[in-house]
């Protein structure tokens, strides 16, 4: 039963949104500009439920606290450095049989906005997750990990489309495949000067050698900007397969400066 518990785990933290501008998944070409940074501070509560067996029920909830801070390094090139904390417990039939908490994988990723015109942009992200987390506890994923995106953004006021393609190497030693890919869209409409509702769905490679049912969420949720400076948001990501968490909560608060 440990296993299992390490192993859902480790798919649940290795998939969770820890790169985009919240409450998104999908991430956006913009940077901050030299010399201009942001902190981000992001909250996860999720929730799901799976029976085992005809006769087992099994039932995850947890969630994620994270800092990303982001420094523009030029006015096209972003450093992002994130770390999260992160919970969960897990019950079978009502009885639980695993509890942790603690400090989950350190990531770090540049971006660079390499083309720009006509309200159309393209950026390119690499980035690599430090295995800080303990993985005996599921809160890593006991190895280092490889990525890049391709980032695509669309503006025509008062909407703007973003799409993401990516890859993964994600060593780990829970027996899962290394190989993930990643690919999503999301939509922002802006429906009053500093109010942004916000749509994102997509889908990533089940890291879970046996199947081939690929987790696939939507995400609804909006943003609000309290000043140039702060903005606070919330959403919902809701899991449109087996393999994806049933929901997730989001809420964050980015201050510019």
């Amino acid at each position: 039963m440990k296993r299992f518990v390490l192993s859902v785990m480790g798919f649940l933290l290795m998939t969770a949104p820890a790169f985009a501008g919240h409450p998104l998944v999908t991430d956006d070409t913009a940077t901050q500009g030299t010399g201009n940074a942001q902190v981000e501070l992001g909250m996860a509560y999720f929730c799901d439920k799976d029976k085992a067996d005809n006769g087992t029920t099994v039932k995850k909830e947890g969630g994620e606290a994270a800092i990303d801070l982001t420094v523009g390094v030029l006015n096209t090139v972003d450093a992002v450095f994130g770390l999260p904390y992160a919970w969960y417990s897990v019950k079978e039939n009502d009885g639980r049989v695993g509890r942790e908490d603690g400090l989950s994988d350190m990531t770090f990723d540049v971006k660079w906005r390499f083309f720009e015109k006509s309200g159309w942009s393209l950026a390119v992200k690499p980035g690599i997750s430090i295995p800080t987390g303990d993985e005996a506890r599921g809160l890593g994923s006991g190895g280092a990990g490889l990525r890049v995106f391709l980032i695509a953004t669309g503006e025509v006021e008062p909407v703007a489309i973003h799409a993401n393609v990516g890859y993964t190497r994600q060593e780990n030693t829970a027996d899962e495949r290394k190989d993930i890919w990643h690919a999503s869209i999301a939509a922002e409409v802006k429906v009053i000067r500093n109010l942004k509702l916000l749509a994102n769905i997509g889908i990533a490679r089940n890291p879970v050698y046996r199947s081939d049912n690929h987790p696939v969420f939507f995400l609804g949720g909006a943003a609000y900007d309290l000043s140039d400076k702060i903005t606070l948001d919330a959403g919902v990501k809701y899991g449109l397969t087996a393999t994806e968490t049933d929901w997730t909560g989001l809420a964050g608060l980015t201050v510019r400066f």
